[in-house]
């Protein structure tokens, strides 16, 4: 994922979020619609969310110390799981409890009627801008795989964590509107309140599937197996390495990758010649997949052969 990319989105959703929030709280106050204060509270969490998101990449450029050998790069997902905690209770539980609450308490918008109705569709079309961003910046590294893949697979947290918002704040918005424009229409303020209980579920199970891939991503993810499969071939590529006996990779940041593996040498070879293999081989791998940072290599004979011959590498 590029960097730069990320950055872009995550300024451009903060932009809109900072704008929208200022509205809708400027239409809450006017109308003192539910639907309205769930979402200006939204707006804020994700304006929130956007400076995590910051903070996080910058915290990871930190660079390697005694106590964190291997850097800091997987703060990006410590504050990408922050994020998702932030969404789930300061955006989707409020709205529940919001929306609970007007249904508890109906009463229809009674002045300013058509601010929010205003309010709404401008906010839509700032959303909709931010999310054009987020899908620009991810459709230059997702390739041909589908939208729910790339965000499985991604490895960086801030174009996932933006197109989730983004996606979930244009239904946000759109379920606003709709209870909204039906409690002026009947004058009936519980589909105001059924617009926010929508709104906080919504948030819920996007909350929800956004802490499960932080989750995974903090735990230790492998490279993809595209990834992968270059680092075998340039292994393979090496002439005094026989085969990849087993390897293992894992992500110690998006642009951060640790590769482990034992490599077969030839029993007649050297010291020397498998010192020189080692470095060869590693010097491969970063020509081929430029993040693999940290690389251990270690060499072993291969005991599934008889004798001590050269084979053709096995991938």
């Amino acid at each position: 994922m590029s960097a730069e990319g990320g950055s872009k989105a995550v300024i451009a959703a903060l932009m809109a979020n900072l704008g929208i929030a200022v509205t809708k709280f400027l239409a809450f106050l006017l109308t003192q619609s539910s639907s309205m204060l769930a979402e200006s509270i939204h707006s804020v969490a994700d304006s929130g969310n956007q400076l995590l998101l910051l903070l996080g990449k910058k915290q990871s450029r930190r660079g390697a110390t005694a106590l964190h050998p291997f850097g800091h790069g997987r703060e990006r997902y410590v504050y990408g799981f922050i994020v998702a905690v932030v969404l789930f209770t300061v955006g989707g539980l409020f709205a529940l409890y919001e929306g609970w609450h007007k249904i508890l308490d109906p009463h229809g918008i009674e002045s300013w009627k058509w601010v929010p109705v205003a309010v709404l569709v401008i906010a839509m079309v700032m959303e909709g801008l931010s999310f054009r961003t987020a899908v620009h910046e991810a459709n230059r590294v997702r390739g041909d795989v589908s939208w729910p893949t790339f965000i499985r697979r991604a490895r960086g947290p801030e174009l996932p964590v933006i197109l989730l918002e983004d996606s979930a704040a244009l239904v946000g918005l759109a379920l606003a509107l709709v209870g909204v424009l039906l409690t002026l229409a009947t004058g009936n303020g519980v589909w105001d309140g059924l617009g926010s209980i929508a709104i906080g579920l919504l948030l819920v199970c996007v909350a929800m599937v956004l802490a499960a891939e932080m989750k995974s991503l903090l735990v230790g993810e492998s490279a993809t197996r595209e990834t992968v499969r270059r680092i075998e071939e340039a292994l393979a590529a090496e002439p005094l390495v026989d085969r990849v006996i087993h390897m293992r990779t894992m992500h110690l940041g998006p642009d951060e990758l640790l590769v482990a593996a034992k490599i077969a040498v030839t029993p007649t070879d050297s010291a020397a010649e498998v010192a020189h293999a080692i470095d060869a081989a590693e010097a491969r791998i970063r020509e081929a997949v430029p993040i693999a940072r940290v690389i251990y290599l270690e060499p072993d004979l291969d005991r599934t052969l008889q004798g001590g011959s050269r084979t053709e590498p096995r991938r």
